[in-house]
């Protein structure tokens, strides 16, 4: 697969089935996700790769009502960073923003491999900190979902999320989002 091919192809699905989760699928997204850029190639991104089905049900109570759906996920990915290991530049901190890249390079990665990589806010900080023993000073970014899409639309969905399974969310327009040479 291509990277143009993978990008068009990557959606955030929530109906999901079973895959299995080996250390070398493991070991091969942190690989990519290893391979962003970041500034000064500090590299502040961390990951907990969550497979263990008793890990999983332990975060089900951090999760909003509404990810119910992730309890039908093979694996969750718990993406932190702190300040301290990246770059400040006047004022700018750069460790969210790298931690994102490695994010996205784990995501295309995951859609080449024909999984399901699904970034998700909903989520209590407090509660996956606890669970997962995430030192204080570390700021959990996302919860990266993964799984195998599934042709069934499982009945764990809202019948919202059900119909945008069914049709990719719109994009913004190029006028709404970019520019060229200026700004307007």
């Amino acid at each position: 697969m291509e990277v143009r091919e993978a990008i068009e192809v990557r959606r955030a699905y929530r109906s999901l089935n079973p895959v299995p989760i080996t250390d070398e699928l493991i070991r091969d997204l942190a690989a990519s996700a290893s391979l962003s850029p970041s500034c000064f190639n500090y590299q502040p991104w961390r990951f907990v790769f969550i497979r263990d089905p008793t890990v999983l049900e332990e975060l089900w109570p951090a999760l909003s009502k509404t990810n119910k759906w992730i309890q039908r996920a093979s694996m969750i990915v718990a993406v932190f960073s702190r300040k301290e290991d990246d770059c400040r530049v006047r004022g700018r901190d750069y460790h969210q923003f790298d931690a994102g890249m490695a994010v996205g390079f784990l995501m295309l990665r995951a859609t080449e491999l024909g999984l399901v990589a699904h970034p998700i806010a909903g989520y209590r900080e407090k509660r996956v900190r606890e669970t997962l023993g995430i030192p204080e000073e570390y700021q959990i970014i996302t919860l990266v979902i993964v799984g195998k899409r599934s042709d069934v639309l499982h009945e764990i969905l809202s019948e919202s999320q059900k119909e945008s399974e069914k049709v990719r969310p719109p994009r913004l327009a190029f006028e709404e989002f970019a520019y060229i040479d200026r700004y307007g």
